[in-house]
């Protein structure tokens, strides 16, 4: 059965006003579940070695790669040598750094709205929901999928840098169908989703009744809000945030990175991405994980559940 063979189960949703859940999919919804998400893997060399030893260390469940970006090969060589490791495909539409830029997979004359003046991808939502069009968004997603899977990428999900591709419904339409084509889970919250703070133009709000009615599978909750740049500060917000999770599945994102003169150049929340990596390294994390009955999952495990469905 197809990854998204599943919806067949349309027909039975259509009168239904209610989203599909992953927590229903995998259990009786009782259960806590989180992902621990590693975003940006491909930005730098910083970024990947911090998340490749979390993910070794076992509390990094799942991860998402950046194919614009100047690292990428590190991220296919390590994938290689580790074919259990769980990577989706972070679509990616920016290129938000000051000095730090990328461009887009396909030629820029072939998607001249998602180039700015100096021949890079947009740093904002906002300059790419004003000047691309949702043909551009699709060509540029689609070739940066069919760039991780010709350099042997097996991806377990989509999702999205910065919500670029989900910040207005044309553009959701098109993180749709390359799920359903490509046959991956696409990362949707539903929290995000019913409050409308999932990105920040007004037109999120339209964005829920399309994946009711397409029949995709959300997550419960995406969790976040952790501020503090400290290291040991910054641990203590994320078991606070542990502490309040809800049953069903959760996702935290997390940007880790090492403490390196390359990540400082490039990016001034160098110390909070440092201070991701410590948290999520820490044996007290994964103490207080096993604490409050959290079972960690990744993304291969919703992706198994919908080919069960």
């Amino acid at each position: 059965m197809n990854l998204f063979g599943f919806l067949g189960l349309t027909a039975i949703l259509a009168s239904q006003t209610q989203p599909l859940m992953f927590s229903k999919l995998i259990g009786d919804g009782n259960t806590k579940y989180l992902i621990v998400h590693a975003d940006d893997l491909g930005m730098c060399h910083a970024e990947n070695e911090a998340s490749f030893k979390a993910m070794e260390a076992g509390l990094v469940t799942s991860g998402s790669v950046m194919m614009p970006c100047p690292w990428v090969m590190e991220v296919v060589e390590y994938a290689k040598s580790h074919p259990n490791v769980d990577i989706g495909i972070h679509l990616t539409l920016n290129s938000e750094w000051k000095t730090y830029r990328w461009r887009p997979v396909l030629p820029p004359e072939k998607v001249p709205g998602l180039v700015d003046p100096e021949g890079y991808l947009w740093r904002s939502v906002e300059d790419t929901l004003k000047h691309a069009s949702a043909a551009e968004v699709e060509a540029e997603c689609r070739a940066q999928i069919q760039r991780a899977l010709s350099l042997g990428l097996k991806p377990t999900h989509l999702d999205t840098h910065m919500g670029t591709v989900v910040a207005k419904p044309e553009f959701l339409d098109v993180y749709l169908k390359l799920g359903k084509e490509f046959g991956l889970p696409v990362m949707l919250p539903l929290n995000m989703l019913e409050s409308g703070n999932y990105v920040t133009p007004p037109q999120v709000k339209q964005l829920l009744p399309k994946v009711i009615e397409a029949g995709v599978p959300l997550l419960d909750a995406l969790a976040g809000g952790v501020k503090s740049a400290d290291p040991e500060e910054r641990r203590k917000e994320y078991i606070s945030l542990l502490r309040a999770l809800r049953p069903g599945v959760t996702q935290i994102i997390l940007h880790l990175g090492t403490n390196s003169d390359e990540l400082k150049a490039i990016t001034s929340s160098a110390d909070a991405r440092y201070g991701d990596f410590l948290a999520f390294t820490h044996p007290e994390t994964k103490q207080h994980i096993k604490e409050l009955g959290i079972k960690l999952i990744g993304w291969r495990e919703l992706a198994e559940a919908l080919k069960t469905k």
